[in-house]
């Protein structure tokens, strides 16, 4: 055997620094199995052109969505949860806090804005579920009140995209106050007549489907996003029921009278614009 295909030196020599990573992310695989290139899954609003299927997105790609050239103002962006509980599970809350605000470069799991969307002006609030499973705390009921606030004031339509795993227990029944508070803050927007749109993206669970979620004036909704109070397992172990097919999809939810209408992501925009118009009496929106 040639020396040059011997190994002249024991054990792997080259350093961590040396190596060479394949850059992360370059083909994402969808639960059918379909695999597609990321360029080309963010060029389709995140939705795989082979099966439709909808790849969760965060607020940063729902603001690139539906804000006239991704311009807008972010509203309270400084806003952080404290630990009135002295919280403290497999780590204090006060660290998972830290550690989630460093991994995904948010303050909280929702952010919300304010930016002209087909030429007028609209107010945004969109959670995150890649901060703590897009867990509703005093801050998230907060940012979203004073959404409604600014959107009260300015005499603006309110929008909030849900995506959420429930009530954030590190905060107990502060979490929950958060249901109350949201819900009054709604029913003074439609006391002044200003439409607020809810729509329910995957997924939308727990403590934001008991308030805010539902009490749109219009209640949307992505394709095949799973919608529902509690998961389909505590369901079914609570009520020893089988559950019916597709139950908690968005798909059911609409047969069912609970969404008004699903809209691909790529009409998000035009759909939300063009109900705003309706119900708002003016002229249609090209």
């Amino acid at each position: 055997m040639s020396s040059w295909f011997k190994r002249k030196t024991k054990g792997i020599t080259t350093s961590t620094e040396e190596k060479k990573d394949t850059p992360k992310g370059l083909w994402y695989k969808t639960p059918t199995g379909k695999i597609v290139d990321t360029e080309e899954l963010e060029k389709n609003f995140y939705v795989s052109p082979e099966d439709g299927y909808h790849v969760r997105i965060g607020s940063k790609e729902y603001f690139e969505i539906l804000f006239d050239n991704n311009t807008f103002k972010e509203l309270d962006a400084g806003l952080e949860s404290k630990d009135p509980l002295k919280f403290e599970d497999t780590k204090k809350y006060p660290d998972r806090l830290k550690a989630a605000q460093e991994k995904t470069k948010l303050k909280d799991a929702v952010r919300t804005a304010v930016g002209k969307s087909k030429g007028k002006d609209l107010v945004v609030a969109c959670m995150d579920f890649s901060f703590i499973g897009g867990s509703m705390g005093s801050v998230v009921g907060e940012k979203i009140a004073r959404a409604a606030d600014y959107a009260l004031q300015n005499k603006l339509p309110l929008m909030v995209i849900s995506k959420s795993g429930g009530a954030r227990m590190m905060e107990a029944a502060l979490s929950l106050m958060q249901l109350a508070k949201t819900s009054v803050k709604l029913a003074q927007l439609a006391e002044a007549k200003l439409p607020y749109i809810s729509l329910c993206t995957d997924p939308t669970t727990g403590g934001t489907t008991a308030s805010f979620a539902m009490l749109g004036d219009i209640n949307i909704s992505e394709p095949g996003a799973l919608i529902g109070f509690a998961g389909p397992r505590v369901v079914k172990d609570t009520t020893g029921q089988d559950l019916p097919e597709g139950f908690q999809t968005s798909e059911f939810l609409l047969e069912h009278g609970f969404l008004d209408f699903i809209t691909i992501r790529k009409e998000l925009k035009n759909k939300v614009n063009q109900y705003l118009d309706l119900i708002l009496n003016q002229p249609l929106r090209a």
